[in-house]
Protein backbone atom coordinates (compact mmCIF):
# COMPACT_ATOMS: atom_id res chain seq x y z
CA UNK A 1 0.00 0.00 0.00
CA UNK A 2 0.73 3.37 -0.57
CA UNK A 3 1.56 6.64 0.94
CA UNK A 4 -1.48 8.27 -0.92
CA UNK A 5 -3.12 4.94 -0.66
CA UNK A 6 -2.92 4.55 3.12
CA UNK A 7 -3.84 8.39 3.52
CA UNK A 8 -7.05 7.86 1.36
CA UNK A 9 -8.05 5.26 3.77
CA UNK A 10 -7.80 6.98 7.02
CA UNK A 11 -9.72 10.16 5.37
CA UNK A 12 -12.31 7.79 4.39
CA UNK A 13 -12.74 6.14 7.51
CA UNK A 14 -12.42 9.72 9.33
CA UNK A 15 -15.00 10.36 7.45
CA UNK A 16 -17.10 7.11 7.81
CA UNK A 17 -16.64 8.01 11.71
CA UNK A 18 -17.98 11.62 11.33
CA UNK A 19 -21.12 10.66 9.99
CA UNK A 20 -21.93 7.62 11.79
CA UNK A 21 -21.21 10.38 14.88
CA UNK A 22 -23.88 12.50 12.88
CA UNK A 23 -26.10 9.86 12.82
CA UNK A 24 -26.09 8.87 15.89
CA UNK A 25 -27.21 12.32 16.93
CA UNK A 26 -29.77 12.85 14.55
CA UNK A 27 -31.26 9.91 16.29
CA UNK A 28 -31.06 10.73 19.56
CA UNK A 29 -31.91 14.05 18.93
CA UNK A 30 -35.52 12.81 17.19
CA UNK A 31 -36.03 10.32 20.52
CA UNK A 32 -35.96 12.61 23.29
CA UNK A 33 -37.61 11.74 26.08
CA UNK A 34 -39.14 13.61 28.93
CA UNK A 35 -38.66 13.17 32.42
CA UNK A 36 -42.29 13.11 33.80
CA UNK A 37 -43.61 10.73 31.32
CA UNK A 38 -40.46 8.62 31.98
CA UNK A 39 -41.33 8.55 35.62
CA UNK A 40 -45.16 8.11 35.02
CA UNK A 41 -44.31 4.80 33.06
CA UNK A 42 -41.55 3.45 35.61
CA UNK A 43 -44.99 4.24 38.42
CA UNK A 44 -47.33 2.41 35.93
CA UNK A 45 -45.06 -0.40 35.36
CA UNK A 46 -45.00 -0.60 39.37
CA UNK A 47 -48.13 -0.53 40.10
CA UNK A 48 -48.30 -3.66 37.27
CA UNK A 49 -46.02 -5.69 38.87
CA UNK A 50 -47.32 -4.93 42.64
CA UNK A 51 -50.42 -6.51 41.63
CA UNK A 52 -49.07 -9.21 39.45
CA UNK A 53 -47.00 -10.60 42.56
CA UNK A 54 -50.57 -9.98 44.39
CA UNK A 55 -52.07 -11.90 42.47
CA UNK A 56 -49.34 -14.53 42.53
CA UNK A 57 -49.51 -14.46 46.51
CA UNK A 58 -53.32 -14.20 46.75
CA UNK A 59 -53.62 -17.43 44.17
CA UNK A 60 -55.82 -15.06 42.08
CA UNK A 61 -56.33 -11.80 40.03
CA UNK A 62 -60.01 -11.95 41.70
CA UNK A 63 -58.52 -11.81 45.44
CA UNK A 64 -55.77 -10.07 44.37
CA UNK A 65 -58.16 -7.24 43.30
CA UNK A 66 -60.22 -7.17 46.30
CA UNK A 67 -57.25 -6.55 48.90
CA UNK A 68 -56.34 -3.72 47.04
CA UNK A 69 -59.92 -2.56 46.87
CA UNK A 70 -60.08 -3.03 50.28
CA UNK A 71 -56.70 -1.00 50.67
CA UNK A 72 -58.02 1.61 48.94
CA UNK A 73 -61.04 2.13 50.97
CA UNK A 74 -59.13 2.09 54.08
CA UNK A 75 -57.13 5.06 52.98
CA UNK A 76 -60.41 6.74 51.46
CA UNK A 77 -61.72 6.36 55.12
CA UNK A 78 -58.88 8.28 56.50
CA UNK A 79 -57.90 11.09 53.58
CA UNK A 80 -61.94 12.01 53.68
CA UNK A 81 -61.58 13.95 56.75
CA UNK A 82 -58.31 15.63 56.50
CA UNK A 83 -59.49 16.71 52.69
CA UNK A 84 -63.03 18.01 54.45
CA UNK A 85 -60.76 19.94 56.91
CA UNK A 86 -58.63 21.53 54.23
CA UNK A 87 -61.49 22.46 52.34
CA UNK A 88 -63.25 24.24 55.36
CA UNK A 89 -60.15 25.56 56.46
CA UNK A 90 -59.31 26.87 52.58
CA UNK A 91 -62.77 28.43 52.93
CA UNK A 92 -62.50 30.18 55.91
CA UNK A 93 -59.12 31.87 54.87
CA UNK A 94 -60.83 33.12 51.65
CA UNK A 95 -63.56 34.27 53.80
CA UNK A 96 -61.47 36.15 56.35
CA UNK A 97 -59.16 37.97 53.29
CA UNK A 98 -62.32 38.88 51.57
CA UNK A 99 -63.96 40.53 54.90
CA UNK A 100 -60.25 41.76 55.09
CA UNK A 101 -60.19 43.39 51.65
CA UNK A 102 -63.98 44.66 52.42
CA UNK A 103 -62.57 46.52 55.65
CA UNK A 104 -59.61 48.36 53.91
CA UNK A 105 -61.67 49.04 51.02
CA UNK A 106 -64.27 50.76 53.32
CA UNK A 107 -61.42 52.52 55.73
CA UNK A 108 -58.36 53.52 54.00
CA UNK A 109 -55.74 54.51 55.69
Amino acid sequence: MTQDESALDALQKADLRQAYERGRRDERAGRKRHPLMMTVTFLLAAVGAALLGMAAANGSFMRAGDVVDQQLNIAADRAAPAVNEAASNAGQSLRNAGQSLETRTRNPS
